[in-house]
Formats: C-alpha cells, structure tokens, sequence
C-alpha cells in the first residue's frame, strides 16, 4: 500500500505561530531540491538569516551522518533545516539539543493525537539514540545532521532534521537499511499533520538552544544533556559500541559536551568516545 500525499506544509501557518520566536519566525519551502541543508547554506552569508527555517516536500541528495542517504518521497516526511549564525556552541551540543527537541516534539504530537488516555506504559513514547538518531520501539524514525562552516571569521551551522511521518510499512521495504525504520502514521495509526509537528519542533528546537546558552559547561549541570540523558534511557546501562573499526562495552557514565559518550568499560578503564568516529551497537 502507498501513503497518499497528504495536506501540503503551511508557510503562513508556520510563521504565524513563530512569529514572536527566532527559530522558525522565517521560513521557506521547496517543492523538491538536493538538500535542505544545501539551501540553508545559500542564506548563511548573511548573519540576519539567524534562525531560517528550510523545509521540502521532497529531497533526492538527502544525507545523514556518515555519509549516509536519507530516503524520502513527496509529502510524506519532514525536511527540515535551521541555519544559525548567532551560536557559539559546538555543533555536537547543537546535535544533542536537536535531538531533545525532536524526541519532545513526537511525543507532543502522539498525546495530542488521541493516545492521552494511554497509560504511560502504552502510549508512544520517542527515546534518543546516540548521538544523532531518534527511535520508536527500536525503530528510526528520525535523524539529525549538524554542520559547521567558518564564513566571514564567524562559525555557522546547519541543522538537518528529517522526520518520517506519513510513509507506510511498504515504503522502507526496498531498502539496506543500517536501523529498521517506522513512521508516525504508522505507529500512531493515524495520518501526521506534518504543519502542526513542524510548529512543535520548531518551538522545541527554539527552547533547547536558549538553554544551551545559559547551561553550565559541567555536563551534571547542563540542562540539555540532563534531558538528553532522560530522553535515551542510557545513563547507566551497558552499552556496545563501534569505534574505528573495533567494538568496546561498557556502562554509560554520561555525556561530554564535546567529547561524546563517557563509558567506563568492562575492563573498568574510563574512555570518551567521539560521535564522529562512533555508532551503537547495542544497549
């Protein structure tokens, strides 16, 4: 079966419920291009596009991290990137509050798509998985890609969100994928209204990177990290993962602002382990 595409995503709407925000008080739509990411990047010459919002029905150049390809067809997923040229944090802080907001803006959305009347142990609940992946029931259902250009002497950023929202079972069928993939439709059983997620990441995103810049550099006293940890469900458990070609596992002490994932290891021996160079493996 194939999903329908649905309503198409609303600009005035959008604006209008950011008007008073920075994050998403512009935003601009394509019918398809390469990349959002890609489009954001024309507009970051200039500092006043701080907060631009680039979203598409459609992407054919789709990427996520390491180099992988972020498959999406017409109106059935959120494509979205948000360019940020007053920001001093580094981009793996900007990966974790992304992640926060997503994680808190799916959940949002499934309360307020009927399932409130759920006890907590059945209504759809969204975790975090490091760095940068978003599941349900161990199934992706969103990613995160941030990047870094120097322009001008000043650091700006890119972050890529995309979301699936309307895609049916059939639609990942065709494809290698490192993670299974789901959609919102698809555990929620009803069809997204992709504008309204879109309005609830944005207010997320919007939140979580004002607390960036108030945050301790202490992660104990970060309150991003603090709510990424309770996001993943990883702090303390035994966690497998890859590095450079070698698997490493240990328990999860917590998150390094930069450094990446603490993990005291079987062995009892500390390391830090960067995004970049890492993927889980299990835990």
């Amino acid at each position: 079966m194939t999903v329908p595409i649905l309503s198409p995503l609303d600009v005035d709407r959008i604006e209008a419920v950011r008007k008073d925000g920075c994050i998403g008080r512009r935003v601009v739509v394509f019918q398809s291009t390469s990349s959002t990411n890609d489009i954001a990047w024309e507009y970051a010459a200039n500092a006043d596009n701080h907060g631009l919002c680039v979203l598409a029905e459609s992407q054919h150049k789709g990427r996520g991290r390491r180099g992988r390809v972020w498959y999406s067809a017409p109106g059935q997923s959120i494509l979205c990137s948000v360019l940020l040229t007053e920001t001093s944090a580094p981009a793996e802080v900007l990966t974790l509050a992304a992640g926060v907001a997503v994680a808190e803006a799916i959940n949002e959305l499934a309360y307020n798509h009927g399932q409130a009347q759920l006890d907590r142990a059945t209504r759809l609940q969204s975790r975090i998985k490091w760095p940068n992946d978003v599941l349900i029931q161990d199934q992706k259902v969103a990613g995160i890609l941030t990047e870094k250009q120097t322009l001008n002497g000043r650091d700006a950023f890119v972050i890529g969100i995309g979301i699936n929202c309307n895609q049916s079972r059939d639609v990942f069928k065709p494809y290698d994928l490192n993670i299974p993939a789901t959609s919102l439709a698809i555990e929620t059983g009803q069809d997204i209204d992709r504008t309204e997620l879109v309005c609830v990441l944005l207010d997320k995103l919007g939140y979580w990177l004002e607390k960036i810049r108030v945050g301790a550099v202490d992660p104990a006293e970060n309150p991003v990290i603090q709510r990424w940890l309770q996001l993943s469900g990883m702090l303390g458990q035994h966690v497998t993962v890859e590095c450079d070609g070698r698997q490493y596992s240990g328990f999860c002490r917590g998150i390094d602002p930069v450094d990446g994932l603490i993990l005291q290891l079987d062995n009892s021996l500390v390391r830090l382990f960067a995004a970049a160079q890492t993927s889980i493996v299990d835990y």
